[in-house]
């Protein structure tokens, strides 16, 4: 198990313009628990673990990440909204501003890593103004031992500093937050929010740049877990659709939850080295393994508590987003180290708000790379100001925000790995049936886990006439019947008892995932373009 002595060595942050400061170095969890209690930066719950508020944000600010656009970047980054640019003399006067900040203050330094696979290892130097964003750092990344620590050398550095707000109209950030990525001096910058969050993607980010210009490697916003033949199978989904949930299982050993890379040997390595779950709603009946791994070591953040440290996990009225990060060796079934085999089956998970998508389907590969171009999961009313019913929303690769190149990028070299390998790949709806969210109920955990393990167990088997119907609007491939499923629940059509409507809402949906893939058209070959509806409404 991990040592969490802490290490005696002392390091100077001279040589990042960090002058006079307390550097505290590879702390514990331990002792960064007790320091953040002790600051008043957050109070212990009754499991154990660590709960915190992240304060003005509770999410990631898409809009307020950039990325500096110089030598390396300037012909590779898909620049636009997502990937919005950044002058490097701006982020050199911005680093001064942030390192003069730390100065003279009390800071937390870690060295970690990312990317299991040591043919891909990616040394990583976090410098934190928190305590517990520390001690998220120490859950998420890799933790080196005290003898690769001797001879460590960090080339890729993240100064995070919540405390420090920008001045836009000097700085050019768009207001006082930002999250910056500098390819060239590598270096990820934050500041002006306390959400863990930037932290974490921040370094997915410069990954979804490195391995697939560099190492001819697929970085994959998915989970991953084995099972006891070796057979690995990915989950692809956005915050929400159910990724962490439904790789997290006692019958198979658990490589990560979130990110992942593909290399050209086949294999599968986790990035990082702990888990990051939503815990809205959770409850040990649900979702035990989650619930189980909330304990001392583990950070809870915007969540409420009772005076005895309860946590109501029903209770929204911080944010929606409410998390725990905690080290994957939490969770009892995992993978050691975090590397699987070539992938045998991938799922592709959407929360269907509208309640028109089947809740399992197998696709064909052109169907496949159309759907991870689009990467379609949909908004529902309620969760943000002025949504008042569905709205579908797309994230090409199933993470954008987190993509520096084309999405064509990703998505031809998906494909080319779905035809070398052979690999099955299945859309499953974790969203709506019986109606649109409002009407309708959301697809139950126990019908979901089961159509994924009748999956895994090959009881859906090869596509055949007698076992499938292909869907008259989708075009996509549903199973006739399903072990533990009731056969109505498999096709979203009957569970409307509305025939009318409910095609009309289908096209609705088709109508927009045609809008969306007009951007992509130009740079998706005759055959991906296939793999989309092809029925038009009226």
């Amino acid at each position: 198990m991990v040592n969490n002595n802490q290490v005696t060595k002392t390091i100077s942050l001279d040589a990042y313009g960090i002058k006079n400061a307390k550097v505290n170095y590879q702390l514990s969890p331990e002792q960064l628990h007790d320091i953040a209690i002790e600051k008043g930066q957050g109070v212990e719950a009754s499991s154990g673990a660590l709960a915190v508020n992240t304060g003005e944000f509770t999410g990631r600010s898409p809009k307020d990440r950039f990325i500096v656009k110089d030598a390396v970047t300037k012909d590779r980054v898909w620049w636009g909204d997502i990937n919005i640019p950044f002058e490097t003399d701006k982020f050199d006067a911005l680093y001064t501003k942030v390192v003069n900040y730390l100065s003279n203050k009390e800071v937390f330094v870690r060295d970690s890593y990312a990317c299991a696979d040591p043919n891909y290892k990616l040394n990583i130097r976090l410098i934190n103004e928190y305590a517990w964003s520390n001690q998220f750092a120490y859950n998420m990344f890799l933790r080196p031992t005290e003898d690769e620590l001797k001879d460590f050398n960090p080339e890729w550095t993240v100064v995070n500093a919540p405390g420090f707000m920008a001045d836009p109209e000097v700085d050019g950030t768009r207001q006082h937050n930002f999250a910056i990525l500098n390819f060239t001096k590598k270096i990820a910058l934050i500041g002006g929010t306390g959400y863990t969050g930037e932290i974490k993607k921040g370094i997915f980010s410069a990954l979804n740049f490195i391995l697939p210009v560099f190492k001819n490697t697929l970085p994959m916003h998915c989970s991953a877990n084995v099972g006891k033949e070796g057979d690995t199978a990915i989950f692809f989904g956005l915050s929400g659709t159910g990724k962490t949930t439904l790789s997290t299982d006692p019958n198979r050993s658990l490589i990560g939850d979130d990110e992942h890379g593909w290399t050209s040997e086949n294999t599968v390595f986790n990035f990082e080295g702990g888990c990051y779950a939503k815990v809205i709603n959770l409850s040990r009946e649900q979702e035990p393994e989650i619930y189980d791994a909330i304990k001392k070591g583990a950070i809870l953040e915007n969540v409420i508590l009772d005076n005895k440290g309860v946590v109501d996990f029903k209770d929204s009225s911080i944010t929606q987003n409410t998390r725990v990060s905690y080290p994957i060796y939490h969770i009892d079934n995992i993978k050691t180290p975090s590397i699987g085999g070539n992938p045998k089956n991938i799922f592709f998970l959407t929360a269907d708000a509208f309640g028109v998508l089947p809740p399992i389907s197998k696709l064909t590969p052109s169907q496949a790379a159309y759907h991870f171009i689009s990467g379609y999961t949909a908004k529902v009313a309620g969760t943000e100001a002025g949504v008042v019913e569905p709205q579908p929303s797309f994230s090409a690769c199933f993470g954008e925000p987190f993509m520096p190149l084309h999405p064509a990028k990703y998505a031809q070299m998906l494909s080319e790995k779905m035809k070398k390998t052979g690999v099955n790949v299945w859309l499953v709806n974790t969203g709506w049936t019986g109606g649109p969210y409002g009407v309708g109920t959301r697809m139950k955990l126990k019908y979901t886990r089961a159509m994924i393990n009748a999956v895994l167990n090959g009881d859906l088997g090869l596509y055949n006439y007698e076992d499938y119907h292909i869907h008259s609007v989708f075009g996509v491939a549903q199973p006739r019947s399903c072990p533990g499923v009731p056969t109505k629940v498999l096709s979203p059509r009957a569970t409307w008892n509305n025939d009318e409507a409910y095609y009309k809402t289908a096209f609705k949906l088709t109508n927009a995932f045609r809008e969306n893939f007009k951007k992509f058209e130009s740079d998706a070959s005759e055959e991906i373009r296939r793999g989309g509806p092809q029925r038009y409404s009226f």
